[in-house]
């Protein structure tokens, strides 16, 4: 039986380097010498069309190795369930996950890679004010938790002000790694949308051009934020945004159709009672002059038509005739008008192309999000610019189908979520939202955060931005529930915390070896639950968070069956010789019943068993049953 430690790469969340140098490995094995890349034959196998220069096209700025590397560098933490502060938690398929978004983004990769159709994020935009993530290379789980203020440490949060002398450099290091992890997260067909302002778009635009590749570019939206002027601008009034969209792949990416406009549909009438039903008329005649396009058409009341000298009919003289036949031309109402192509409205494209520029009066805007806020939290708006639900539901609408998963990494006021709520109730669909959030402190002394503090108060909740945000997702639920009585999705949603590993460390006391080798002994660290075990397992073997989780008591023993039998789990703290037989056989019998498609991995805490006698008893019995990937923690 295989123990997992601390060290154990099964422990840590993706090892994207390893993946990476396979994948070159399967395509050019020739350019691998004794495990290490030869760069010339590389450059040969890809027939020279490596760039060698020093000075080259791109954004570069101070730190992007550095970057490049944090986001591949593994993260050893979990992510710990918090059923207490969830709503559904049984049933649920929605997660709000409390944490630094870049070692989230981590651990979301073994169990959420190419899964998600969409993504959101409306990130810091450097006015200056904006909180920037300070990562740590060396260990970005406990500058989190001394960050958060859930360890003692002593680290401020600041803010990024052109004082600091790397402006524009600090906020790109905190976007690479994060950009670049949450590509792996996208569907081959998925779609990024990102908003931002002018203080970063061209960097932004540069960077998700190299993250994301430039060919993947579909669009730098503008979106109307206000939607009056403002007199007291020094120069011109602001009133706009923009929202950058990138393909994971164009090829396969789709932007879905908009609803026809009312307006669109005026235009279609029916004063001939044509059995075909509204229409609008066309014209028939094209510029310039071809060879047999000129001829005279006859009307219904004998009256000729021809186009003028230079000009030709758009259809051969057979067609138009046919189309006169069909009662497809349109010659007035008194049959001496010059003749129309008659288009009918069940056979136009039954939707519209999306424009560029988002008008206000279609997505909301800055006052009707705050609106939407005050109505949820009592009049109060606690946070600072959040973006209309209407906003969020257009990118919902032209990305996602009815399965989709959503995921916003900057989670703030809790938006995103609420606009996959709404859009599921409009379509009647069973889109996934998964929130991420840092618990960034609230100080009761600033200005700008003393309301929200005082709301954090008032509702029994500790001090920072990601209560808010569950808050948020519980009322807008309420809310959508209320005003759709005959809606019976999913509305709840799972939280879980970031920390680090459940997993003790080898952290040896050199002057008390005797008592560091008796504290190793149980290799879980205390505090932890079976729950937090169980999740850390489902993270680490790529499960989704969200997958079936059933119970049986065997043997006195509490087993758990995760996602149909994939991974079968006992962590019981003590399993003695007597009982390794029934619970062995009991396991193998729920093991057979379930009948998973795939290989089976089962694991136990390794301090449960008295002696090693157990432990190979125990193994070898699933062995002979066929389940051959045995594990202890």
């Amino acid at each position: 039986m295989k123990r997992f430690s601390a060290e154990d790469p099964a422990t840590h969340s993706t090892e994207i380097i390893t993946e990476n140098l396979e994948q070159l490995r399967s395509l050019f094995p020739e350019a691998f010498i004794e495990g290490k890349i030869d760069f010339e034959v590389l450059k040969q196998l890809l027939g020279g069309v490596v760039d060698e220069r020093e000075e080259k096209y791109g954004l570069n700025w101070y730190g992007k190795r550095r970057a490049r590397q944090l986001a591949l560098t593994p993260s050893t933490g979990t992510l710990r369930p918090c059923p207490e502060e969830s709503v559904d938690w049984d049933t649920t398929q929605n997660i709000m996950i409390e944490g630094d978004n870049l070692e989230v983004l981590k651990l979301l990769q073994k169990s959420y890679a190419g899964k998600v159709k969409l993504i959101y994020i409306d990130p810091p935009y450097n006015t200056g004010k904006d909180f920037v993530y300070p990562d740590n290379f060396q260990d970005n789980i406990r500058n989190y938790l001394e960050l958060t203020g859930q360890v003692e440490g002593g680290k401020k949060i600041t803010s990024n002000t052109e004082a600091s002398g790397r402006f524009h450099t600090d906020w790109l290091n905190m976007m690479y790694p994060r950009l670049k992890l949450a590509r792996n997260l996208l569907s081959d067909d998925g779609v990024i949308f990102i908003s931002i302002d002018d203080n970063e778009v061209d960097n932004l635009r540069l960077l998700c051009s190299y993250v994301f590749g430039q060919e993947n570019f579909l669009s730098q939206v503008v979106w109307q934020k206000i939607h009056s002027t403002k007199n007291d601008a020094k120069y011109f009034s602001d009133t706009h945004e923009y929202i950058l969209i990138y393909a994971k792949n164009i090829d396969v990416a789709q932007i879905l159709l908009l609803p026809r406009t009312e307006k669109m549909d005026a235009r279609f009438m029916n004063p001939d009672d044509d059995p075909r039903g509204p229409w609008s008329s066309g014209d028939l005649v094209a510029n310039e002059e071809r060879k047999d396009g000129r001829f005279d058409v006859i009307g219904p009341i004998g009256a000729l038509f021809n186009v003028p000298k230079g000009k030709h009919w758009v259809y051969s003289r057979d067609n138009l005739l046919r189309f006169i036949e069909e009662g497809r031309i349109w010659f007035g109402k008194s049959g001496d008008a010059f003749p129309r192509l008659k288009r009918y409205l069940s056979e136009v494209q039954q939707g519209r192309k999306c424009d560029t520029i988002w008008l206000s009066d279609e997505v909301g805007h800055n006052q009707e999000s705050m609106r939407e806020v005050k109505a949820l939290f009592d009049g109060e708006g606690l946070f600072d610019n959040p973006k209309p639900v209407r906003l969020l539901s257009r990118c919902i609408e032209i990305v996602t189908d009815k399965d989709s998963i959503v995921l916003d990494f900057f989670a703030g006021s809790g938006t995103t979520g609420h606009a996959v709520l709404s859009r599921n109730a409009i379509d009647n669909s069973r889109k996934r939202y998964i929130l991420v959030q840092l618990p960034e402190p609230l100080d009761i002394d600033s200005k700008d955060q003393r309301i929200a503090t005082e709301y954090c108060d008032k509702i029994g909740k500790p001090r920072n931005i990601a209560e808010l945000t569950k808050e948020r997702l519980r009322r807008a639920a309420k809310k959508i529930r209320d005003e759709n009585p005959m809606f019976a999705g999913d509305t709840g949603f799972r939280v879980f915390k970031l920390d680090s590993t459940n997993i003790r460390e080898w952290e040896p006391d050199r002057d008390n070896l005797e008592k560091t080798l008796l504290d190793h002994i149980e290799h879980i660290k205390p505090g932890r639950t079976e729950a937090d075990i169980l999740y850390e397992l489902l993270l680490k073997l790529g499960l989704d968070l969200c997958v079936p989780i059933e119970k049986r008591t065997i043997a006195g023993k509490a087993v758990h069956s995760i996602g149909g039998g994939v991974l079968m789990t006992c962590l019981a703290e003590k399993i003695r010789p007597e009982d390794v037989e029934a619970l062995a056989q009991g396991v193998v019998d729920w093991y057979k019943s379930l009948d998973p498609a795939g290989d089976t991995t089962c694991v136990f805490r390794d301090s449960a068993f008295v002696d090693d006698v157990a432990k190979t008893n125990l193994t070898a019995i699933l062995e002979q049953h066929g389940i051959v990937n045995v594990r202890s923690l």
